[in-house]
């Protein structure tokens, strides 16, 4: 049996402009409006979307930990906090690199880690 690869993931977003304005000024995203509530996002290593919800993702209600690669994590982290995100866990250090948490506009948990 051949490996099958996840081609795409979906987020819930309270504030759809603001979620996209937040993901094109500090990771480059470059987005498609189907309609007033829904967008779908390309150019970040994996497709997805974000729809009009009042619902967010987050580790602590159980959701998936989606992760970001940077080569520069403390400009990454100071791009997110200038651009509107929250960090939720600093800078820290695991095994094979380090990473911060961060939520975004509509409250979504995201990841950034490197190797350096």
């Amino acid at each position: 049996m051949s490996s099958t690869p996840i081609s795409y993931v979906e987020f819930p977003a309270k504030n759809l402009s603001a979620t996209k304005e937040f993901f094109k000024e500090v990771f480059g995203w470059k987005f498609t409006d189907y309609g007033p509530e829904y967008t779908a996002f390309e150019e970040s290593g994996l497709s997805g979307g974000f729809y009009q919800a009042p619902m967010k993702s987050s580790t602590k209600q159980g959701s998936a930990l989606v992760v970001i690669y940077s080569d520069d994590l403390e400009g990454i982290q100071q791009t997110v906090e200038a651009s509107g995100g929250s960090i939720i866990k600093p800078i820290f250090s695991f095994p094979g690199g380090r990473r911060f948490h961060f939520t975004e506009p509509s409250g979504n948990e995201l990841a950034v880690w490197s190797d350096k």
